[in-house]
């Protein structure tokens, strides 16, 4: 499988959709959104969107399964499964503001083989394939080498629809803002990762997000020469709503931070 080939398209169809966001985020309306749940909102822009890449993608690879955040169609276990979230960054989006991104990954048995990260309003485009290293915008890009926490830039999301670890969060956040360089919170795990990547942010850290928040982004941190593992230090972070990502000693500091905070 040219892996490399298949980034190629996969980036063209996310600069299609790119421009198809960017054109309708000037007509959207208030009336056009709509809550999926607590402060999970939703447009017939994230609905179009996703059809427009599970189109494009289904003439990439035959027969593929596809995951995807709007549930445009449903999901059918096969070799290849496509990993969807055709506009991270929601509210972001709705409210005029950026960063928001598409987030495109390919699985092949169950492993993260291909991940593209196009954040749309400038214009960079973050991909990576198995062992192909990670790339943005056709530079080569490694992450940090900063070698400790109290050193380090991180990223973060704060909790929007599970409060049910806020306090443990908001403890966990007040030390980090304590005994680091400082922490954002840009709206969009996708790209928080992928700024793990290329060095923008040293580690980042969140629970209760989706397989289409990170997929795409974590391949890209790993290809990078970063470390993912969820808060326990186990690799069960594509399902089980736990991340952490940096360079090798920022990943392994605030794992031990999320398991003394998050027990």
């Amino acid at each position: 499988m040219y892996y490399q080939q298949i980034c190629s398209d996969v980036r063209d169809i996310a600069k299609k959709v790119g421009e198809y966001l960017i054109s309708e985020n000037q007509k959207l309306k208030q009336e056009d959104v709509q809550n999926k749940g607590l402060n999970d909102f939703v447009t017939y822009v994230d609905k179009t969107a996703e059809k427009m890449i599970v189109d494009e993608l289904s003439k990439i690879i035959i027969d593929a399964g596809f995951i995807t955040e709007e549930k445009t169609l449903d999901y059918v276990e096969s070799e290849f499964e496509w990993i969807i979230d055709p506009l991270d960054g929601t509210a972001n989006y709705i409210h005029g503001l950026s960063p928001y991104s598409i987030s495109i990954a390919l699985r092949r048995e169950r492993e993260v083989v291909l991940g593209v990260v196009f954040e749309v309003v400038s214009n960079e485009m973050f991909y990576a394939w198995k062992n192909g290293g990670a790339w943005l915008n056709g530079r080569e890009i490694s992450v940090s080498k900063v070698d400790s926490l109290k050193s380090s830039f991180l990223a973060t999301g704060f909790p929007y629809t599970d409060f049910s670890k806020l306090d443990e969060y908001m403890d966990m956040f007040a030390y980090l803002a304590r005994n680091t360089q400082g922490i954002r919170r840009l709206g969009s795990a996708a790209i928080d990762l992928v700024y793990v990547a290329c060095g923008r942010f040293d580690g980042f850290y969140e629970y209760g997000l989706n397989a289409w928040d990170v997929a795409a982004g974590s391949l890209i941190v790993k290809e990078a020469g970063g470390k993912i593992t969820d808060f326990d230090g186990g690799d069960n972070w594509l399902f089980g709503k736990t991340i952490v990502a940096g360079n090798e000693n920022i990943c392994h500091e605030l794992t031990e931070l999320c398991k003394e905070y998050f027990k």
